[in-house]
């Protein structure tokens, strides 16, 4: 049995014109010390994924539908009460913009022992030395010293490491790192996640990393899901999505990577944009961006623009995409049948 198991999620925005779905039927698992990518652009619904896994969506949002089983619990029906228990203490969570998580008006000393305090019960004193030997795990110099400072006082790179180390605090079984290397440069970049994967591998902790960057997702990642318009499109290995992917939007975001434009050309791109959640084109989502919706012999697949695809297996791989279940087809229909 799976530690984490999310099955057909279903994610809604109510508003006065009527709600949004900004997930759909959304499916993934998660083992105990795996670490697993989600991917795609901004508004494919990563984070909201990401946010629903602790019931942290703000209203007008609301879990409309479908499973999140943590350990054997079902998360959608836990009380706010049982789900503190398992915010931050079981599933962590490093967000985005370090500042933004930090309080700047308490040290870091007193925020990572409030932090334990509202869930263990000990002492000021045991929890400062558990502090401590977080802040000496995540690799931050002159650690005692950084209790007592202020987040202003501290650098980019050191404010992330600060809130990988409340992360943490708790030995979660999970950690959900929402975009955690954004607002870094390069190098400090590299060195927070390759932190993240010494933590993750050394204490079998379980990752889920929600990311645009492809080249992080497959240096850190065993499986990634791809995401597009509130639906996974495409979930497997990451080795073999990178070296192989079956679905046309995963092959542009592959494409879009600089190391695959010839030197002195324009960047690859994807057409288009991706479409507002309350507006969604029929059939594939993606179709509009898609330069597989007319087959080879110039006729259109009337299944893209009309019918939602089902997921295919393809390898280790299931990809929702009509092109892909054609494909796979012909390749079952005997050769002299084809002639």
């Amino acid at each position: 049995m799976a530690l984490l198991d999310v099955t057909n999620l279903d994610v809604r925005f109510a508003l006065r014109r009527g709600d949004v779905q900004a997930l759909r039927d959304v499916c993934f698992s998660l083992e105990r010390g795996e670490r697993l990518g989600i991917v795609g652009e901004s508004g494919a619904g990563k984070s909201v994924a990401a946010f629903s896994l602790l019931n942290l969506i703000a209203k007008p949002g609301y879990i409309a539908g479908g499973s999140i089983t943590f350990d054997g619990q079902e998360l959608t029906a836990m009380s706010d009460r049982a789900l503190r228990h398992v915010r931050g203490h079981r599933m962590s969570m490093i967000f985005q913009d370090p500042m933004m998580t930090l309080n700047p008006v308490l040290t870091i000393g007193e925020q990572m022992v409030e932090c334990l305090k509202a869930h263990r019960r000990i002492s000021s004193k045991e929890a400062r030395a558990i502090s401590l030997r977080k802040l000496e795990q995540v690799q931050i110099p002159s650690p005692a010293a950084r209790l007592d400072q202020y987040p202003h006082e501290l650098s980019g790179g050191m404010r992330q490491r600060v809130i990988i180390a409340i992360a943490l605090l708790l030995d979660p079984d999970i950690i959900i790192a929402d975009e955690p290397t954004t607002a870094l440069d390069v190098t400090i970049q590299a060195e927070i996640m390759a932190l993240l994967l010494e933590l993750c591998e050394k204490h079998n902790v379980g990752l889920i990393l929600i990311t645009h960057d492809l080249g992080v997702v497959s240096q850190v990642t065993q499986r990634m899901l791809v995401m597009y318009a509130g639906r996974v499109i495409e979930q497997g290995p990451t080795r073999e999505i990178i070296n192989d992917p079956q679905h046309p939007y995963t092959q542009g975001l592959i494409n879009a990577l600089p190391q695959m434009a010839t030197p002195g050309a324009r960047l690859n791109q994807i057409p288009g944009s991706m479409p507002s959640l309350d507006n969604l084109p029929s059939g594939c989502a993606f179709h509009p961006r898609c330069g597989f919706v007319t087959r080879a012999d110039g006729s259109t697949r009337h299944a893209c623009t009309d019918e939602v695809p089902d997921f295919v297996t393809s390898g280790n791989c299931r990809v929702a995409c009509h092109m892909v279940a054609e494909m796979l087809d012909r390749e079952r229909i005997p050769a002299e049948e084809i002639r």
